[in-house]
This record gives C-alpha cells, sequence and structure tokens, in this order.
C-alpha cells in the first residue's frame, strides 16, 4: 500500500466533497449557507448562488423547524460532538424532503470557539414514504383487526395460536394472553384441529380442503364450557409469496339464527294474517252478498210502505256494515304493503263528478248545498289510479256529509306545480260542519282515533278512513292534511297527488267512447240473454238468478266447476258467473276447461266471482282467462254493467 503523503490531500479532500452523493453543507452560526456541494443542490433544487439568498430555517418545515433547538445548544456548550435526526425540508419545487441529517460543528483550534456547522444530508423521502404507507397499513389493520364485530386469530402452519382481536376474548372467554401459544383445537376441539392441520399441508394442492374445514368448524369451545355457533372462515397469510400460516375469521352466529328464526316466525305470522284476512273477508262478504242482494231483489217486488220502510232500514244497515268491513280490510290490506297503484288513463273531472254522483243522495237529504271548482289549468287527461283518487275523495266528501248538519260544502282542484311529463293536483274539501277541536287535529289521521274519541258516540265509523286516506295519498306521492276554516266554523281537508301527463293531451273526456256506447246500446234491439251462474251457495245462486231475471235475461244454476263444464257443452251460452270458490273444481279450473273444449269457436263471456276481494287482484282472473271481475256482496249495477258490456258486444 502507497503511502498518503505521496497523495495532495486538499486535491483528495475537494474530490470527495464535490462528487460525494451525500450532500454535505457549511452552515454559519446564524443558519446561513456559506458552501454547499452538488448533491446539496441536487436535494433541494437551488443553484449554490440561491442558497445564499435564504437560511436553513426558511426551507425547512415549520413542524420541524424547533427540533433540533435542544441539541444545538448541548452542541454549542461541547456536551455532544453531533447529532442527527430526521427533517421536513421544501425544496424549490415546493415538493416535500424528507432528509437525515447529521449536524457537527467545528471550532477554532486556538480557543476553541465556535466557527460553522457542517450539515451532512441524506435524500430519504422514498424510504420515509414507503414507511409511512406501511405504517399506514399497520394502523389500518389494527384497527380492523381490532374493532371488527367478527373474532379474528392468527395462527401458524403448526396450528399454534400466534393473536387475535378483542372478540375473540369476547366470544370464547378466554384472554389473548391464555390462547397465545396454545393450539387451535383449545377452540375448536381436536377431531376439528386434526384436519385443520391435515388441511393446512394439502391447501397448496387443494383449495378444497380449506373449504371442507370451514364447512366443518361450526362451534367455538367457550371458557366456561359452553360452545358458541360460529361461521367460519379461512384466510391464508402470505409473506413474500409463501404461507406463514392463517387467520380463522368467526361470526357468532346465535344472535343471526335468533333474528333468522324471528323473520321465518314473522313471515309465517304475515302469511296467516293474510290468509286469514282473506278467508274473513270470504265469509263475511258472502253473508252480505245475501242480505243486500235479498234486500235489492225484495224492494223490487210489490210492499207497503211500512214493509218498504223496514226494507230500507235493513239495506241501509247492511251497507253500513259493509263500509265498516271494506274499511277494516282495506286497511290491513295497506298496512301489509299489498296494495300498488295502477297507472291507467283518468280525467279529474270525471272521478269528480262520479264521486259526487255517488254521495248526492245523502248530501240531499240534509239540504246540503255542493259546489266544485276546477282549475282551467287542471289537464283534461292524466295518467293514475282512478279508484284510489276515488276512494279519497268518497272518504273526504262523505266525512264532510256525516260531520255537516247545514250549510255546504265545496271541492276544489288546482294545480300546484306542472313539469314535461308530470303535474301535482292539490284537492281541497272544505265544508261549514262541526270542525275538529285544536287539540285533536294531530291525532285525525291516526288508525282507529275516533273509536274513543268525540265523533263516534254522535257517528257511526271505525275511525280509518283518514287513516287509508293518507296511507292511499302517500302512495300517489303526494300529502294529506288538515285545515281550520279562519272566517267560519268548519273543516278543510286537502291532499295532494302527483300524475303523469299524456304526452297528447285530448279535449274528449275518457268516458264519451262509454256514452256513445251506451247511447247504442239503448238504440239497439232488445234481446234476452242465455246466462250460466255456476255458484254453490244457495243464497247466493238466489240472489245472482233474481238480479239476472229482473234484468230480464234467462238463467241456469249449476252446483260446481264440473257441472258448469258439462253444461257449457250441452248449450251455448252468452255469459258465465263463475264463482272463485267451489267443491270439486274451482271457477279458475272451470274456466280453463271450457276454454279449453271451446278453442276458437265462439265462447261466453266469463265473470270472476269471488269474496276474496282484499286480493285486490283482478287481473289475476283476467289472465286465467277470465274476462270480467265483480266482487261479493253483489250489487244490480254491476250486474247490469257486464249485461249491457256483453249486449253491446253482440249488438
Amino acid at each position: 500500500m502507497q503511502d498518503l503523503k505521496f497523495f495532495d490531500s486538499e486535491a483528495i479532500f475537494g474530490h470527495i466533497y464535490t462528487n460525494a452523493p451525500i450532500g454535505i453543507a457549511v452552515i454559519s452560526l446564524e443558519r446561513k449557507w456559506l458552501n454547499v456541494n452538488k448533491a446539496v443542490c441536487r436535494i433541494f433544487g437551488y443553484s449554490e448562488d440561491e442558497f445564499r439568498n435564504f437560511t436553513l430555517d426558511d426551507i425547512r418545515h415549520p413542524d420541524d423547524r424547533n427540533n433540533s433547538r435542544g441539541m444545538l445548544t448541548e452542541l454549542l456548550d461541547g456536551d455532544i460532538p453531533s447529532f442527527e435526526l430526521e427533517n421536513r425540508y421544501f425544496n424549490k419545487n415546493g415538493h416535500v424532503v424528507w432528509a437525515s441529517v447529521h449536524v457537527s460543528l467545528v471550532r477554532d483550534d486556538q480557543g476553541g470557539k465556535p466557527l460553522y456547522f457542517i450539515a451532512q444530508f441524506i435524500d430519504v423521502t422514498k424510504n420515509k414514504l414507503a414507511e409511512l404507507k406501511l405504517q399506514e397499513s399497520i394502523e389500518r389493520y389494527t384497527s380492523l383487526k381490532k374493532y371488527n364485530h367478527d373474532a379474528i386469530i392468527s395462527f401458524g402452519l403448526d396450528g399454534i395460536i400466534m393473536n387475535g382481536n378483542n372478540m375473540v376474548q369476547q366470544m370464547t372467554g378466554y384472554l389473548i394472553e391464555e390462547l397465545i401459544g396454545s393450539g387451535m383445537s383449545k377452540l375448536i376441539g381436536e377431531k376439528n384441529s386434526t384436519e385443520l392441520l391435515l388441511a393446512l399441508k394439502n391447501h397448496i394442492n387443494n383449495h378444497h380442503a380449506i373449504e371442507n374445514v370451514e364447512k366443518d368448524i361450526a362451534f367455538f369451545q367457550h371458557k366456561n364450557g359452553h360452545s358458541v355457533e360460529v361461521l367460519v372462515t379461512l384466510v391464508p397469510i402470505i409473506i413474500q409469496t409463501q404461507i406463514m400460516g392463517f387467520y380463522i375469521i368467526a361470526k357468532d352466529m346465535t344472535e343471526q339464527k335468533k333474528l333468522i328464526i324471528e323473520k321465518e316466525a314473522a313471515e309465517k305470522t304475515n302469511k296467516a294474517k293474510s290468509e286469514f284476512l282473506a278467508m274473513m273477508s270470504h265469509e263475511i262478504r258472502t253473508p252480505m252478498n245475501g242480505v243486500i242482494g235479498m234486500t235489492e231483489v225484495l224492494l223490487e217486488t210489490d210492499l207497503d210502505e211500512e214493509q218498504i220502510e223496514y226494507v230500507e232500514i235493513i239495506k241501509k244497515s247492511g251497507a253500513t256494515l259493509l263500509a265498516i268491513i271494506n274499511d277494516i280490510l282495506d286497511f290491513s290490506k295497506i298496512e301489509s304493503g299489498r296494495t300498488e297503484l295502477v297507472e291507467e288513463p283518468l280525467s279529474v273531472r270525471t272521478v269528480l263528478s262520479e264521486t259526487l254522483y255517488m254521495v248526492m243522495s245523502r248530501a240531499l237529504e240534509k239540504n246540503l248545498e255542493i259546489t266544485t271548482s276546477v282549475c282551467p289549468k287542471v289537464p283534461n287527461l292524466v295518467y293514475g289510479d282512478t279508484t284510489k283518487l276515488r276512494q279519497v275523495l268518497l272518504n273526504l266528501l262523505s266525512n264532510a256529509i256525516k260531520f255537516t248538519p247545514k250549510g255546504a260544502i265545496s271541492i276544489s282542484v288546482e294545480t300546484v306545480s306542472q313539469e314535461l311529463d308530470h303535474v301535482r293536483l292539490q284537492f281541497a274539501v272544505k265544508d261549514t260542519g262541526i270542525g275538529v277541536p285544536k287539540d285533536q287535529v294531530g291525532h285525525l289521521f291516526e288508525p282507529f282515533y275516533q273509536v274513543d274519541h268525540f265523533m263516534t258516540r254522535k257517528t257511526e265509523g271505525t275511525g280509518l278512513g283518514l287513516a287509508i286516506c293518507k296511507k292511499l295519498v302517500g302512495l300517489m306521492d303526494g300529502e294529506i292534511w288538515y285545515e281550520a276554516s279562519k272566517d267560519q266554523i268548519g273543516s278543510t281537508f286537502l291532499f295532494t297527488a302527483n300524475f303523469r301527463v299524456q304526452l297528447i293531451h285530448s279535449d274528449a273526456s275518457p268516458s264519451d267512447d262509454w256514452r256513445e256506447g251506451e247511447d247504442i246500446a239503448e238504440n239497439s234491439k232488445d234481446w234476452s240473454l242465455k246466462i250460466l251462474i255456476a255458484e254453490d251457495n244457495e243464497v247466493n245462486q238466489l240472489v245472482l238468478k233474481k238480479m239476472i231475471e229482473k234484468l230480464g235475461h234467462k238463467t241456469t244454476v249449476v252446483q260446481n266447476g264440473k257441472e258448469a263444464v258439462e253444461a257449457v257443452k250441452r248449450y251455448s251460452y252468452d255469459i258465465i258467473f263463475m264463482d272463485i270458490q267451489m267443491p270439486g273444481m274451482d271457477g279458475l279450473a272451470a274456466t280453463k276447461f271450457i276454454n279449453e273444449q271451446l278453442n276458437g269457436k265462439k265462447r261466453p263471456c266469463i265473470v270472476a266471482v269471488t269474496a276474496h276481494a282484499i286480493k285486490g287482484d283482478s287481473e289475476k282472473y283476467l289472465s286465467e282467462g277470465m274476462d270480467a271481475y265483480i266482487s261479493k256482496p253483489i250489487s244490480m249495477d254491476a250486474i247490469s254493467e257486464i249485461i249491457e258490456r256483453v249486449e253491446k258486444m253482440n249488438s
């Protein structure tokens, strides 16, 4: 080795200083840059001349400016020869640079007076960012593991538990310290533990082995001896492409199992409730059909005035009872979520006039004046649910008549807003009746509220009407509310509803075609239809038979679906009133047979007759091959409408 004295030491120092990969800077005691090498310029992006325009503290991150204060004092006092720390700095582009800094102090050889600092900078930005990401990943994993609602246990390929989260302690009763170093058999039993270790060895070649073990581990053994039902997932711990162990993630199924059982019980209860309501609908409406139907037939016979009065009372009481039944069944149907909107073209003005026609007789009995007002901006034709709109209007009008001893009732309709394809209408029913006390207003739309309150003492009803209205208005994307009259006694009920506007507007009422059809029917030749009644209930047979014969048509009665099929084979009928529920062969099966045997031939109009009005699914019967649908109790008007429709088709 050659002696260093043959080399120029200053040249060597200059070369190292200039070409060193580490940034070296000479910094004054006032923190000013005196000299920097190329590496410092590369790290911070400034030239040597630019460094002279600012101090070291000018580019240091604000949060790190006090990091070295204490150590600088110790260095200047001679307590330490040097110190190291990590600081953040801003480079010329404004980006943060992490640097590992080594600081030493050069002193005067004679008196030891501090002259300047030597600072060495190593750019550790990449390493620091990687470290921060790793730390962030660890913290996320730790939080996920710590606060997870499932128990997470890590164990090696030998089945020895390495760690676990808090849920493991809650689920098993063991402290983590008690589990670490123990075998998995402590929690899953010897048999499952043996199969688990075997599956772990075969995992690389056979992934299904792990899946099978997951299915077999159904319980954890609690410290106090009982078993906890779990759902297990096994996840490999992979480090540098090598499987070093596994996580077992266990979900406590005790509560979930309980919820599933409760859910199934609730579904069974709801199903039983729906079936009960359907049965009650059938059982109640069937005798009601006899009561109301026979009173209508009886009124068509020769009666004296006293008898007519008695029959009218029976009819009115039957109608009241039916209204109460309908309210209860409708509310139950809405509450169970079985009500849906049926979108069809409708005229608001026609619906309003039809509803008024239904209540006008009651208003005239009390000598009440009824006025209507429809804003010209209300479209003639919209798309919406005619039945539900009419039901809300009918309920509000009926209430207004019921609670208005004298005076007037007004109905108004106006447009609240209109977009390209939708319109929002506001309906208002105002009366001069008894009004509602302020302390009762907040409860108006609660179900059954009237049953125990002041109104029921004077008037009949279930207290469900307004609750049903609220539900129906909600289905139509609207709101309903009550306003007390300011200038006079009485009440105002208002509701809004959304309707889809027809793209092509028409000035004609949707009832125009019906009116034209009526004119044709009136002018056509009068002839008798041949009508078959398929009904197993003798009272209902008599009701239907008498109603049809009163309308001037011939009838044949059969007891069940099988007899109806045989009757159609022997004779050609114009209409079949087909009861849905009959012994032997029901109405749907009979309809299928009749349609098949008359395939391509002239077939009768088959009308579904059912007391299952709660189902509300006439579409179901139509899809099964029937042509029309009526529900019990059957009215003369419903029968007449069906017959008129068939007469028009045959004319």
